[in-house]
Protein backbone atom coordinates (compact mmCIF):
# COMPACT_ATOMS: atom_id res chain seq x y z
CA UNK A 1 0.00 0.00 0.00
CA UNK A 2 1.31 3.66 -1.13
CA UNK A 3 0.08 6.82 0.56
CA UNK A 4 1.42 9.99 -0.15
CA UNK A 5 3.54 12.06 2.23
CA UNK A 6 1.65 15.18 3.73
CA UNK A 7 3.52 18.18 5.61
CA UNK A 8 1.05 20.91 7.36
CA UNK A 9 1.24 23.55 4.07
CA UNK A 10 -0.18 20.07 1.82
CA UNK A 11 -0.12 16.86 0.38
CA UNK A 12 3.59 16.79 -1.74
CA UNK A 13 5.01 14.42 -4.04
CA UNK A 14 6.76 12.21 -1.99
CA UNK A 15 4.96 8.68 -1.04
CA UNK A 16 5.46 5.83 1.71
CA UNK A 17 5.22 2.37 0.82
CA UNK A 18 3.22 0.59 3.94
CA UNK A 19 4.29 -2.48 4.57
CA UNK A 20 0.69 -5.04 4.28
CA UNK A 21 1.47 -7.52 7.09
CA UNK A 22 0.66 -4.14 8.93
CA UNK A 23 -1.20 -2.14 7.39
CA UNK A 24 -2.67 -4.26 4.82
CA UNK A 25 -4.67 -7.03 7.70
CA UNK A 26 -8.51 -7.47 7.05
CA UNK A 27 -9.85 -6.11 10.00
CA UNK A 28 -11.76 -8.92 12.64
CA UNK A 29 -14.99 -7.22 14.38
CA UNK A 30 -14.43 -10.19 17.28
CA UNK A 31 -10.32 -9.62 17.21
CA UNK A 32 -10.95 -5.74 17.99
CA UNK A 33 -13.82 -6.29 20.56
CA UNK A 34 -11.64 -8.89 22.55
CA UNK A 35 -8.51 -6.33 22.57
CA UNK A 36 -10.51 -3.09 23.51
CA UNK A 37 -12.22 -5.35 26.70
CA UNK A 38 -8.90 -6.43 27.64
CA UNK A 39 -7.67 -2.96 27.39
CA UNK A 40 -10.26 -1.28 29.26
CA UNK A 41 -10.66 -4.08 31.84
CA UNK A 42 -6.82 -3.82 32.52
CA UNK A 43 -7.90 0.50 32.96
CA UNK A 44 -9.77 -0.49 35.91
CA UNK A 45 -8.89 -0.33 39.39
CA UNK A 46 -10.13 -1.99 42.36
CA UNK A 47 -10.39 -0.98 45.97
CA UNK A 48 -7.65 -1.70 48.47
CA UNK A 49 -8.49 -4.84 50.35
CA UNK A 50 -9.33 -4.56 54.24
CA UNK A 51 -8.59 -7.44 56.75
CA UNK A 52 -12.00 -8.82 57.65
CA UNK A 53 -12.35 -11.12 60.70
CA UNK A 54 -11.02 -14.04 59.82
CA UNK A 55 -7.95 -12.04 58.49
CA UNK A 56 -6.89 -10.57 61.97
CA UNK A 57 -4.01 -12.63 63.70
CA UNK A 58 -5.20 -12.28 66.80
CA UNK A 59 -5.90 -14.94 70.07
CA UNK A 60 -8.64 -17.24 69.85
CA UNK A 61 -8.71 -17.60 73.62
CA UNK A 62 -11.63 -16.73 75.50
CA UNK A 63 -10.69 -13.27 77.48
CA UNK A 64 -13.76 -12.70 79.99
CA UNK A 65 -16.17 -15.26 81.55
CA UNK A 66 -19.51 -16.13 79.79
CA UNK A 67 -21.34 -14.27 83.10
CA UNK A 68 -20.36 -11.82 86.08
CA UNK A 69 -18.41 -9.48 83.82
CA UNK A 70 -21.07 -6.82 83.18
CA UNK A 71 -19.97 -7.09 79.16
CA UNK A 72 -21.24 -8.43 75.99
CA UNK A 73 -19.91 -12.46 75.83
CA UNK A 74 -16.99 -11.78 73.25
CA UNK A 75 -14.86 -15.24 72.83
CA UNK A 76 -12.36 -13.21 71.36
CA UNK A 77 -10.74 -10.37 69.89
CA UNK A 78 -11.17 -10.26 66.52
CA UNK A 79 -14.26 -8.49 65.91
CA UNK A 80 -14.59 -5.75 64.67
CA UNK A 81 -15.85 -4.13 67.84
CA UNK A 82 -12.21 -4.01 69.29
CA UNK A 83 -9.16 -1.92 68.41
CA UNK A 84 -6.99 -4.04 65.80
CA UNK A 85 -10.05 -5.96 65.17
CA UNK A 86 -11.34 -7.18 61.64
CA UNK A 87 -13.52 -4.67 59.79
CA UNK A 88 -17.04 -5.18 59.11
CA UNK A 89 -18.03 -5.74 55.70
CA UNK A 90 -14.93 -4.43 54.50
CA UNK A 91 -13.53 -3.54 50.90
CA UNK A 92 -12.38 -6.74 49.22
CA UNK A 93 -10.01 -7.39 46.49
CA UNK A 94 -11.11 -7.65 42.30
CA UNK A 95 -9.22 -9.12 39.63
CA UNK A 96 -9.77 -6.41 36.28
CA UNK A 97 -7.03 -8.16 35.02
CA UNK A 98 -7.82 -10.72 32.71
CA UNK A 99 -5.23 -12.01 30.57
CA UNK A 100 -5.29 -12.16 26.76
CA UNK A 101 -2.54 -13.87 23.88
CA UNK A 102 -0.06 -11.77 23.03
CA UNK A 103 -0.76 -12.84 19.54
CA UNK A 104 -3.91 -11.63 19.69
CA UNK A 105 -3.52 -8.43 20.91
CA UNK A 106 -0.38 -7.89 18.06
CA UNK A 107 -3.26 -8.80 15.37
CA UNK A 108 -5.53 -6.40 17.34
CA UNK A 109 -2.90 -3.65 16.95
CA UNK A 110 -2.37 -4.30 13.37
CA UNK A 111 -6.13 -4.56 12.16
CA UNK A 112 -6.65 -1.23 14.17
CA UNK A 113 -4.17 0.48 11.87
CA UNK A 114 -5.21 -1.42 8.61
CA UNK A 115 -9.20 -0.11 9.33
CA UNK A 116 -8.07 3.55 9.36
CA UNK A 117 -5.81 2.65 6.05
CA UNK A 118 -8.43 0.98 3.91
CA UNK A 119 -11.27 3.83 5.40
CA UNK A 120 -8.80 6.37 4.10
CA UNK A 121 -8.21 8.04 7.55
CA UNK A 122 -4.42 7.41 7.54
CA UNK A 123 -1.99 10.32 6.69
CA UNK A 124 1.64 10.27 7.01
CA UNK A 125 3.08 13.23 7.78
CA UNK A 126 6.89 13.89 7.11
CA UNK A 127 7.62 16.09 10.31
CA UNK A 128 5.53 17.08 13.29
CA UNK A 129 7.68 20.11 13.90
CA UNK A 130 5.27 23.31 14.12
CA UNK A 131 6.90 26.66 13.48
CA UNK A 132 7.52 28.25 17.27
CA UNK A 133 5.09 26.06 18.54
CA UNK A 134 1.87 27.96 17.75
CA UNK A 135 -1.45 26.85 18.49
CA UNK A 136 -3.15 28.75 16.07
CA UNK A 137 -0.98 27.82 13.09
CA UNK A 138 -1.74 23.80 14.38
CA UNK A 139 -5.23 24.96 14.25
CA UNK A 140 -6.06 26.01 10.84
CA UNK A 141 -4.00 22.56 9.93
CA UNK A 142 -6.13 20.87 11.56
CA UNK A 143 -9.02 21.44 9.92
CA UNK A 144 -7.64 20.48 6.61
CA UNK A 145 -7.91 17.15 7.78
CA UNK A 146 -11.55 16.99 7.74
CA UNK A 147 -11.64 15.36 11.44
CA UNK A 148 -13.46 15.98 14.59
CA UNK A 149 -10.90 14.11 16.85
CA UNK A 150 -7.39 12.89 15.36
CA UNK A 151 -4.84 10.69 17.12
CA UNK A 152 -1.20 11.60 16.02
CA UNK A 153 1.28 9.04 17.01
CA UNK A 154 5.17 10.14 16.22
CA UNK A 155 8.43 7.84 16.91
CA UNK A 156 10.17 7.51 20.02
CA UNK A 157 9.45 10.71 21.23
CA UNK A 158 6.60 13.43 20.56
CA UNK A 159 8.19 16.32 18.72
CA UNK A 160 8.22 18.67 21.28
CA UNK A 161 6.76 21.78 19.25
CA UNK A 162 4.00 20.07 18.16
CA UNK A 163 2.97 18.56 21.94
CA UNK A 164 3.38 22.46 22.74
CA UNK A 165 1.14 23.63 20.16
CA UNK A 166 -1.42 20.99 20.61
CA UNK A 167 -1.81 21.34 24.18
CA UNK A 168 -5.28 23.30 24.11
CA UNK A 169 -6.33 21.87 21.65
CA UNK A 170 -8.75 18.68 22.80
CA UNK A 171 -9.62 17.22 19.39
CA UNK A 172 -5.91 16.44 19.01
CA UNK A 173 -4.45 13.39 21.05
CA UNK A 174 -0.87 12.16 21.10
CA UNK A 175 1.14 9.53 21.84
CA UNK A 176 5.00 8.26 21.01
CA UNK A 177 5.24 4.99 18.98
CA UNK A 178 5.61 2.52 22.14
CA UNK A 179 2.45 4.11 23.18
CA UNK A 180 0.19 3.28 20.35
CA UNK A 181 -2.96 1.13 21.29
CA UNK A 182 -6.44 -0.36 19.71
CA UNK A 183 -8.67 1.44 21.65
CA UNK A 184 -7.60 4.96 20.86
CA UNK A 185 -6.90 4.38 17.13
CA UNK A 186 -10.47 3.25 17.05
CA UNK A 187 -11.84 5.87 19.15
CA UNK A 188 -10.38 8.54 16.92
CA UNK A 189 -11.86 9.30 13.39
CA UNK A 190 -8.60 10.30 11.96
CA UNK A 191 -5.07 8.67 12.29
CA UNK A 192 -1.78 10.57 11.84
CA UNK A 193 1.68 8.89 11.69
CA UNK A 194 4.73 10.54 11.24
CA UNK A 195 7.40 8.38 9.28
CA UNK A 196 9.32 7.84 12.12
CA UNK A 197 6.08 6.20 13.64
CA UNK A 198 5.50 3.92 10.86
CA UNK A 199 9.28 2.47 10.64
CA UNK A 200 8.37 2.29 14.51
CA UNK A 201 5.47 0.41 13.95
CA UNK A 202 6.55 -2.09 11.09
CA UNK A 203 9.74 -2.88 13.11
CA UNK A 204 7.59 -3.98 15.98
CA UNK A 205 5.99 -6.27 14.21
CA UNK A 206 8.67 -7.37 12.20
CA UNK A 207 10.87 -8.01 14.86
Amino acid sequence: MKLPISTFEGAGKASIELNDAVFGVEPRADILHRVVTWQLEKRRATARPTRERADVARTGKKFGNQKGGGTARHGNRRGPTFIGGGKAHGARLRDFNPSLNKKVRAMGLKMALSSKARDGKLIVMDSLAIAEGKTKALASSFASWNATRALVIDGDTVDSSFAHASANLHMINVLPAVGANVYDILKADTLVLTRAAVEKLEARFNG
